[in-house]
């Protein structure tokens, strides 16, 4: 009988980071199925919104870099509500304005996901501090309930943000009105953030864990990464190749796909992403009992493969129902290797380098899907390309899979080692 996954037991820090992640994520899904919607509907055209989301993600980047490699150092409580801050403010900025500029320096600046998924700084300090406090061989189980709440936060974001339109459109709201109304509930969870981050202990921070020797270690270099540096560029390379094909079909955007395809608005929108987002969070625990049967790097690639290959399928549906239900049954994978992936990292690095190498591996995978949205743009303006950003996500992402299999496989992290 396979054991039952059970979530290890947690310190009240801990749980403050698993609520700052299910909020954040929550704030996420909620702000990208209407986001697409809201540009255009401001008056931006699809190019722009693509170059408005390449910006953004560019921004959110350059952001998480700086604050990450120095989060050890200046403290990670400090840096998490600094970025629950930007957060805010860039939510409040794209309520108030339609400019584009403003609108471009708003998203540079502060932190807006279009993905439904992690950007900014938080993933890698609220991950360095979870692998101080339980073991390595529970990190993988931990991560997994982790990934599992952020997936409930998303879907449950997503599924208000359908249900709030909704409601606003039937008190003869404007459809622009409701998701403005998003948009503002955005910045208003960056302020919960904050407050939520400010409450956690001395003992989240790098000191309280450090030896003298690694805090020396810490200080000595600013990237924050010394022993690790080779694996975490490699690492980082393939991680941006992944996030550049994913970055071609973001949820903002495969929202915005079956808004063009079939005529879905933004209510049908949310259910659908609704119940994507929960089943790959289920996902997340299934992998984390494979991970102990396989290896880590071999979760990684055996689960990813079969989605990619799910993803390219979406847009040759012939209806509505069964792009869906290809959809859903891609998403009941394709967040399998997140666990397995985040506590890989964190496994193959110095414990006074975790946040520095979940700092530089999350900007490269920021950066990857960065650029794409720009091209994403262009196609969507153009009829005929619209099916496109699925077959170069799928392919790009099969790639990333096997150079993954053959570069690090034979890399096991210490749990592995003998078994």
């Amino acid at each position: 009988m396979t054991k039952l996954v059970t979530l290890p037991h947690l310190t009240g820090d801990s749980q403050r980071l698993f609520a700052t992640r299910f909020v954040r994520l929550f704030a996420y899904g909620s702000l990208s199925v209407v986001l697409v919607l809201y540009l255009v509907g401001v008056g931006l055209s699809e190019q722009q919104a693509g170059l408005l989301l390449t910006a953004t993600l560019v921004g959110d980047a350059v952001i998480s870099l700086a604050i990450t490699t120095r989060a050890d150092r200046v403290g990670r409580r400090r840096m998490l509500i600094l970025g629950s801050l930007l957060m805010a403010g860039a939510g409040l900025v794209f309520a108030s304005t339609a400019n584009l500029w403003w609108l471009l320096l708003a998203g540079i600046i502060g932190v807006l996901s279009p993905s439904g998924h992690e950007v900014g700084p938080f993933l890698p300090i609220e991950q360095a501090a979870l692998s101080h406090v339980v073991t390595d061989r529970n990190r993988t189980e931990v991560f997994a309930w982790y990934t599992l709440t952020g997936s409930l936060g998303t879907a449950l974001g997503a599924l208000s943000a359908g249900a709030i339109t909704r409601v606003l459109q039937q008190a003869s709201v404007s459809p622009v009105g409701s998701y403005r109304a998003v948009v503002i509930l955005y910045a208003a969870w960056g302020v919960v953030l904050a407050a939520v981050f400010a409450g956690l202990s001395h003992r989240t921070e790098a000191v309280a864990f450090g030896s003298p020797r690694s805090a020396a270690t810490r200080v000595s270099g600013l990237s924050g990464v010394d022993r690790s540096r080779r694996v975490v560029m490699k690492l980082s390379v393939l991680f941006a190749l992944d996030s550049f094909g994913g970055g071609f079909v973001v949820q903002a955007f495969a929202a915005y796909w079956f808004h063009l395809r079939f005529g879905v608005d933004a209510a049908a929108l949310g259910a659908i992403f609704f119940w994507a987002n929960l089943f790959a969070g289920v996902s997340a625990l299934i992998a984390s009992r494979l991970a102990a049967r396989i290896g880590l790097i071999k979760t990684m690639v055996f689960t990813h493969l079969p989605s990619n290959i799910l993803l390219i399928l979406v847009p040759l549906m012939p209806s509505l129902r069964w792009a869906v239900a290809v959809l859903l049954v891609r998403f009941s994978i394709s967040q399998m290797d997140v666990p397995a992936r985040q506590s890989y990292v964190m496994a193959v690095v110095p414990p006074e380098e975790r946040a520095a190498a979940g700092g530089f591996t999350g900007v490269a995978r920021t950066i990857g899907a960065s650029i794409s949205p720009f091209f994403v743009g262009l196609m969507f303006a153009r009829p005929a390309w619209w099916n496109l950003p699925f077959f170069l996500a799928g392919t790009l992402k099969i790639v990333y899979d096997l150079v993954l299999y053959k570069e690090f496989v034979k890399t096991q992290p210490p749990e592995e080692v003998g078994s």
